[in-house]
């Protein structure tokens, strides 16, 4: 069981950093939604194209401050609020790749000499292994 939870975690291990654009868009996307607002009201009232709004809310554009401070004014939240949002998401994920290598690094010993640590290791992690899971 043990030897399964670490070889899950190496498996994730390979999960890259998220894009800033695809956080940013996911952001505005849920704040709009919140709001029960369409797509065109809010890029009627930022003044932008409805088009180009639904592709930085897919995270498929990378839009400028001077745009993304217009969404945020239509939607009626603070830029930096929407900066923080995504920088709690940042961080929150390369916290997990964090725990993830910590975990990797103690499969990749040989079996005779990290028998004790890995056990010892596994068991001071089992939340995070469990967070890992979910």
């Amino acid at each position: 069981m043990v030897h399964a939870t670490i070889r899950g975690a190496a498996e994730v291990e390979h999960v890259r950093e998220p894009l800033l654009r695809h956080l940013v868009g996911a952001i505005l996307r849920r704040a709009r939604l919140g709001q029960g607002r369409t797509l065109q009201e809010v890029s009627q009232a930022a003044r932008m194209s409805t088009a180009y709004l639904s592709e930085v809310e897919r995270g498929r554009k990378e839009a400028s401050s001077e745009m993304l401070a217009a969404v945020c004014a239509a939607l009626g939240i603070r830029l930096v609020d929407l900066v923080a949002e995504a920088h709690d998401a940042l961080a929150a994920s390369a916290e997990q790749q964090q725990r993830v290598r910590v975990l990797t690094s103690l499969r990749d010993r040989s079996p005779s000499s990290s028998r004790h640590v890995r056990s010892a290791a596994v068991r001071s992690t089992t939340s995070d292994v469990v967070a890992l899971a979910a």
